[in-house]
């Protein structure tokens, strides 16, 4: 049986700020349980729901040195859907009403958790053969695991996996403070370890210590050699390259089931979609106060609004989007200039545009399930979940290829009769714009061709039991 011990700073259904949460909380239940023991390790935040913290139960305490302080470690633990969580237990670090808050803060935090989360691993009796660490978070483990094999037997011979979730956040601070906080010999501060331009950066330091380092698609793992995506590490990842691969998420399929959703208006599945289906469009119009029209073609958006996801391209055209014979509904929060660009567009459109400027799951359900087309040009996407969600529900994507999303999404070829959405390549609002009015065009003229694509995009698997096997066959090539 091999042992394989998570290490993350968020997962569902405890704590959830991004699609980290939902691969540490979804993954582990896939593996083969007679030949893994797959175990999650998380902090305890403050902010976490009661619902999770009344049912925490104690295991054990103990002291350990960081920063000249004799510092609290409490470990609590939780069996989930057949799944054992630990939480790393610390009030002075992990308050707050936020997992994550300002930086200099969040250093000292993570260094904690990372030492945490190894010395506490001799007294639990578990003794993981694979830690598989997840960005910047938790980039100190393969560092502090190195450090602790000089002492401790225990240590010895532990693999680590690191999981590149998004490159662009990699914990960055001023070298002799992250020194001071973490302890480390000052061996470990140098150019090829974890400096990086006079600073110490946490996820180089667990990219050049990890045994194997993934990231969450095929594209992204190829792009992030290059200087546009490489976010100043692309160097680091042309030296690691042997070590390098891509695994794409998936989803829970359980979760995202147009023929089980209780949080949409109509089920339906891939037999009946072309009946069904329609019939959300007709609730959610009404819902949020569109035009009722079953053959009006509606966009979706669910996303965080900010420059990463295109946001600026959409900005750019929307108006000239608006004039044609499509309905346009947005979920989420993000930078304002967004959020209020959207306002104003339902302002000036009402009977056009819906902007829902707040998150909720039931509701992005409801928007996945009643839309024709799900539209997401980003400018970098690690994986993207979004896309594959839309999938399943027989909304078509219409994205940008880059990473997960070109990985992910095949492109229709309306000579061949194959793909299951729409792409383009250039990061260009025009360009995407004519690829969002080809979609229309094909829609509107050839509607047995866009039920077919919608089919061949239901019928697709990006279930975790994919990722799982080829995580798996990973844990055995180490």
């Amino acid at each position: 049986m091999k042992k394989v011990l998570f290490v993350s700073s968020e997962s569902v259904p405890f704590i959830k700020t991004g699609g980290l949460a939902d691969v540490v909380g979804s993954l582990p239940k896939y593996f083969d349980k007679n030949k893994y023991d797959v175990r999650v390790m998380l902090p305890k935040y403050m902010c976490m729901k009661d619902e999770w913290k009344d049912k925490l139960s104690y295991r054990l305490h103990f002291y350990m040195d960081l920063n000249w302080r004799q510092q609290y470690v409490g470990l609590l633990e939780l069996q989930y859907e057949g799944i054992t969580f630990y939480f790393i237990d610390n009030e002075y670090y992990f308050n707050g009403s936020k997992p994550y808050g300002d930086i200099a803060y969040d250093i000292e935090k993570f260094a904690f958790f990372s030492k945490a989360a190894l010395s506490a691993l001799p007294l639990l009796d578990f003794r993981p053969d694979i830690i598989h660490c997840h960005d910047w978070q938790t980039g100190l483990v393969p560092i502090y695991l190195d450090n602790f094999r000089y002492n401790n037997e225990f240590f010895r011979g532990i693999k680590t996996v690191i999981t590149i979730h998004n490159l662009k956040f990699q914990g960055i601070w001023d070298k002799k403070t992250v020194m001071d906080i973490t302890g480390l010999p000052a061996y470990y501060f140098s150019l090829d370890k974890l400096e990086a331009y006079d600073n110490a950066n946490y996820l180089k330091g667990g990219i050049v210590y990890a045994d194997r380092v993934t990231t969450v698609s095929s594209s992204y793992a190829e792009e992030i050699k290059t200087p546009f995506y490489g976010e100043k590490l692309e160097g680091l990842m042309q030296a690691r390259a042997n070590c390098l691969s891509g695994i794409v998420n998936g989803i829970d399929y359980d979760d995202f089931n147009p023929a089980t959703d209780t949080n949409i208006a109509r089920t339906y599945s891939v037999e009946n979609f072309r009946k069904e289906k329609v019939k959300n469009k007709m609730a959610l119009q009404e819902e949020l106060g569109l035009e009722r029209d079953p053959h009006r073609m509606m966009i979706g958006i669910v996303s965080r609004l900010t420059d990463q996801k295109g946001f600026d391209l959409i900005d750019c055209v929307m108006d000239e989007l608006c004039q044609d014979a499509v309905q346009i509904v947005v979920l989420g929060t993000g930078d304002e200039r967004y959020e209020n660009m959207f306002r104003h567009f339902a302002w000036k459109y009402p009977d056009k545009v819906s902007a829902q400027i707040y998150y909720s799951e039931p509701m992005s359900h409801k928007i996945y399930a009643s839309c024709d087309a799900f539209l997401m040009p980003s400018l970098f996407e690690p994986c993207g979940l979004s896309q594959l969600m839309s999938l399943r529900y027989g909304t078509v994507p219409i994205v940008r290829e880059t990473g997960g999303l070109k990985d992910t999404v095949e492109a229709y070829n309306e000579y061949e009769k194959t793909g299951t959405g729409f792409s383009f390549t250039n990061y260009n609002a025009h360009e995407m714009l004519a690829t969002v009015r080809y979609a229309e065009q094909i829609y509107y003229d050839k509607k047995r061709d866009w039920n077919k694509i919608v089919e061949r995009g239901m019928e697709k698997d990006f279930s975790w039991k994919n990722s799982a096997k080829l995580y798996e066959e990973l844990y055995e090539n180490m």
